[in-house]
């Protein structure tokens, strides 16, 4: 048997397999409880053959604690009967179900929620939420180990089978952490002292759930970090929180999130090694004899399955590739290991929640909209003919939603290759991995024979030719330049990845769009020799990007001397003999000024490739119109406009307006899953 699908026995809980999801917030509460959209997004993944799913990623325990982050709130009863919803749900699809507790002490935000001051044992802030702290006094600690055991009560409760204690960054890690305790009582100084909050807070909890039901701990293994907690302290802090005898399990994680770049490395983007900390989990579980869980930016089956295989870990966590493929371990136990949707760092799950946004996959739409998207597909009633035009991802995932209905699919690609603009994004070196996503939809493609046709630019007789019954246009669109003097001097980023236009010396690349295009393109020009200089009229490189993908894209681009530059518009370029004379202008204050470079390169986002949607519009049923509010109760889109017409017509991604990967996907599972 594959040892990942092998049963494992946790404290008494049968669990059907190794994989986890482990605790995560995506966002979904509402008032602080898993409602609807929680229930469903969790019952997926139990549905798609997950053992154990946790819950409640930084649930939080206390007023000041405040779930600002999209995090549930099990500090009042209000949230029981939602817990106990979801339990049910998760029951009776044969899962288990635990929910995370915590306290967040600085790990969060003062400005919002509440308005209480944050907590720490100390008076040390945060950088990463920004946070200067109120110096927790005796009478804080005391109520604070009271509402743990009220919270944990609460869980038990719900019907959940266990719980797990977060400690890693969050207040009961903050004490135990020398670069943030700083303090000289008896939770100060000592190991021993450090670990007083700890150990308060599980004898506690232990009391009021009684001994049966299962405790874990999200623990530190090392803060790799100076002045932090070392490895081999952290294995003795795991001995002694074994010894105790109130905890069933640890999971065992790294680093330190205390920054943009901290965070990061622990919930690793693209640019980030895979699995760098395994070795650390495994040294805690040769030093303990409690069942290990770990996650740590294991996305694929192989990694998961050496982690077991070799001892590092009892249990995998596996929680970004369960939100890119919800029935990964369906897949897997049925042979189809090829067929499982990678999960391949975009970051945008992640990063969505620390943006103040709901968690989604970068390429899977139908995660977390489980009320109104399917993951699995069935057959369609009556079969089509459909026509996709494009084949980049809007256009490959259209075409895969439909084969899988049992439509007749034709795809046309004007170049000789699929992958869209991600042929351009996979350049360069920190988001090479994104080819990942054209991987899957092409191998989809291939299993599911569609007549894929390419070098075929399709115009109007080629589409109706097919006679088909539907049409979805998904060409994209092209790089549109600013529209200044000297226009004709520049050279937009698509030449640039696309080797059309070999640039070198001192290069000034102008991005107005603040995403990821800039960042690649930057990387390819630095790693080919070029000095380059990107410069945005916002007032932050890359602003559009969440921590974890800005923090490594800069890191990056700054390891190769690329300058940045805020605030500064472009507007105006001449020649200057061989080189290139640009005129910039202060946003702020107005003023301008000129550089002297070798080639101005543009990131200006696109223009939708829109002239053969207006020619079949006139002939389609619906006059390329969709019904908007049936998409949002999630069905058919199409409407009979024009009686003369002979197909249904839709445009998809950037051939609508310039978005990104998750968009296009969107718009293709909204209007094909019903067709």
């Amino acid at each position: 048997m594959d040892p990942l699908l092998e049963p494992f026995n946790l404290a008494g809980l049968e669990l059907r397999n190794r994989i986890v999801s482990t605790a995560h917030a995506p966002s979904f509460q509402v008032d602080g409880h898993p409602r609807e959209q929680y229930r469903l997004y969790h019952e997926e993944k139990v549905r798609g053959g997950v053992g154990l799913t946790m819950i409640g990623g930084s649930t939080n325990i206390a007023p000041d604690s405040p779930s600002v982050f999209g995090q549930l709130y099990a500090g009042d009863d209000s949230i029981l009967e939602w817990f106990k919803q979801l339990t049910d749900g998760v029951h009776d699809l044969g899962g288990a179900v635990m929910c995370q507790i915590t306290h967040m002490g600085r790990r969060t935000a003062w400005d919002d929620g509440n308005w209480f001051p944050v907590l720490g044992p100390s008076s040390t802030r945060e950088r990463a939420h920004r946070s200067s702290p109120k110096v927790m006094e005796i009478e804080d600690i005391d109520r604070i180990v009271t509402q743990f055991g009220d919270a944990a009560l609460r869980c038990k409760e719900g019907g959940f089978d266990g719980i797990e204690l977060l400690s890693h960054s969050h207040l009961l890690g903050q004490f135990l952490s020398p670069v943030v305790n700083q303090r000289n009582d008896d939770y100060g100084g000592s190991l021993e002292n450090r670990l007083r909050l700890t150990v308060r807070v599980l004898e506690y909890v232990r009391e009021r759930v009684g001994p049966e039901f299962i405790i874990g701990m999200r623990v530190t293994g090392d803060e790799l970090i100076g002045g932090g907690l070392g490895q081999s302290e952290c294995v003795e802090i795991a001995q002694r929180i074994a010894e105790t005898g109130q905890v069933d399990f640890l999971n065992v994680l790294a680093g330190a999130p205390y920054d943009d770049l901290g965070l990061a490395g622990w919930v690793a983007p693209m640019g980030m090694p895979s699995a760098p900390h395994l070795s650390v989990a495994g040294q805690i579980r040769r030093a303990v004899s409690l069942p290990i869980i770990h996650a740590g930016g294991i996305a694929d089956i192989a990694t998961a399955r050496h982690a077991i295989k070799e001892g590092h870990v009892d249990l995998v966590g596996m929680t970004r590739a369960q939100i890119a493929d919800p029935h990964l371990v369906n897949k897997l136990a049925r042979g189809e290991e090829e067929r499982i949707r990678p999960c391949v760092g975009l970051g945008y799950c992640v990063d969505r929640v620390n943006q103040g946004k709901q968690a989604v996959c970068g390429h899977n739409a139908a995660t977390g909209r489980e009320a109104t998207l399917p993951h699995v597909f069935s057959k369609a009633e009556t079969i089509k003919k459909v026509v996709v035009v494009g084949g980049g991802p809007g256009g490959l995932e259209a075409a895969r939603i439909c084969a899988e209905r049992g439509h007749s699919v034709t795809l046309f690609e004007a170049s000789d290759r699929l992958g869209g603009q991600l042929n351009l994004a996979s350049k360069g070196g920190t988001r090479r991995q994104i080819w990942g996503v054209a991987d899957w939809l092409i191998s989809e493609a291939t299993r599911l024979g569609l007549d894929v046709r390419m070098n075929v630019f399709a115009d109007i007789e080629t589409v109706e030719t097919e006679a088909p019954d539907a049409v979805i246009l998904a060409m994209g669109g092209w790089p549109e330049l600013p529209n200044i003097a000297g226009q004709e001097l520049l050279t937009s980023s698509w030449d640039v990845l696309g080797g059309e236009v070999q640039v070198s010396g001192e290069v000034l690349l102008f991005d107005e769009m603040g995403d990821q295009q800039a960042g690649v393109c930057a990387d390819v020009m630095a790693r080919n020799g070029c000095n380059v200089s990107l410069i945005t009229p916002d007032r932050s490189v890359g602003q559009e990007l969440g921590p974890t993908n800005s923090a490594v894209v800069l890191r990056d681009l700054a390891g190769q001397d690329v300058a940045f530059e805020v605030f500064q518009d472009l507007v105006g370029v001449e020649q200057d003999g061989n080189r290139k004379r640009v005129v910039l202008r202060h946003v702020l204050t107005g003023e301008t000024s000129e550089r002297i470079v070798d080639h101005v390169v543009v990131e200006n986002g696109t223009k939708p490739n829109e002239d053969l949607y207006f020619e079949l519009k006139a002939n389609s049923r619906n006059l390329g119109q969709l019904d908007q509010p049936a998409m949002l109760d999630g069905k058919s889109p199409f409407i009979t406009t024009n009686s003369n017409g002979g197909y249904d017509l839709a445009r998809i991604g950037d051939a609508v307006a310039g978005r990104n990967i998750h968009a296009a996907i969107y718009d293709a599972m909204r209007i094909c899953k019903d067709m």
